[in-house]
């Protein structure tokens, strides 16, 4: 229990370069997801503050859809997750692709 009090009451550095702790993290009935609340989930999960598990039970959204939020970061940073710019950091389908 002790652990996890502490794991509430730690900040990190977000994703902004200023503190981000439980409080600062994106409401869990957030509906518009902005790169900067993505990076910010992002960077709790990969700081400890929040659990890969936690962060998806919390807003709702699947591990492969995180896990894909995680890779644009490290690919094209944050602004990889800008939804407008999606097409342009997704990696082409194979050539050949499935047969009919």
């Amino acid at each position: 229990m002790r652990q996890s009090q502490d794991a509430r009451q730690r900040a990190v550095i977000g994703p902004a370069g200023k503190p981000l702790s439980l409080e600062d993290l994106p409401s869990p009935n957030t509906k518009r997801w902005v790169s900067r609340r993505k990076a910010e989930v992002v960077t709790a999960v990969r700081s400890g503050l929040l659990s890969l598990e936690g962060a998806c039970a919390r807003y709702n959204i699947s591990i492969e859809e995180f896990l894909s939020w995680q890779r644009l970061i490290e690919t094209h940073g944050v602004p990889g997750l800008r939804a407008t710019r999606l097409q342009d950091y997704r990696q082409p389908a194979p050539a050949g692709g499935l047969a009919d």
